[in-house]
């Protein structure tokens, strides 16, 4: 039985949809078998989403110090109907932060720790320009994640 990972990450911007395309690119890997991704923009993905998978990749963009109000959503629409379904979810997180995006992952974390999830890394927090190098960050977060998922590690 395969295993599903969801990746529900806010791309309001070419660069952003470069992440999001990064990270399921990561995901799908040709090394990594077995595994099922599933991406979906935040106001596209609902509690069923996160019933259904074995693991999730949050991205977002820092607005005004927060999470975006997509992602926000997505959260509101899900933490009642998932809470007590999948307490202990593999979740990984990438912010891209024209500041610092500490406001951004403590309202992350807050919620993910209500949610009773499990971190399975640190939040990846893309600070600053732009830069090229963010790309392959993100693509390595999604292969990890579909990786440790195959391994059943996660």
């Amino acid at each position: 039985m395969s295993k599903r990972l969801l990746i529900v990450a806010h791309a309001p911007s070419p660069n952003t949809l470069r992440l999001r395309e990064a990270a399921e690119r990561g995901a799908r890997h040709p090394d990594v078998e077995g595994i099922e991704v599933v991406v979906k923009p935040p106001l596209e993905a609902g509690p069923e989403d996160a019933l259904a998978c074995d693991a999730i990749l949050l991205g977002t963009t820092e607005n005004l110090g927060y999470m975006s109000g997509a992602l926000k959503d997505f959260f509101d629409r899900s933490y009642y109907p998932v809470l007590e379904e999948k307490q202990g979810l593999p979740c990984a997180l990438y912010i891209r932060a024209g500041r610092d995006g500490t406001g951004t992952r403590r309202a992350v974390e807050g919620i993910v720790t209500g949610l009773r999830w499990r971190w399975v890394q640190e939040p990846l927090i893309l600070r600053g320009d732009w830069q090229e190098g963010f790309v392959e960050q993100v693509e390595e977060l999604g292969l990890y994640l579909a990786a440790g998922l195959e391994a059943g590690i996660l």
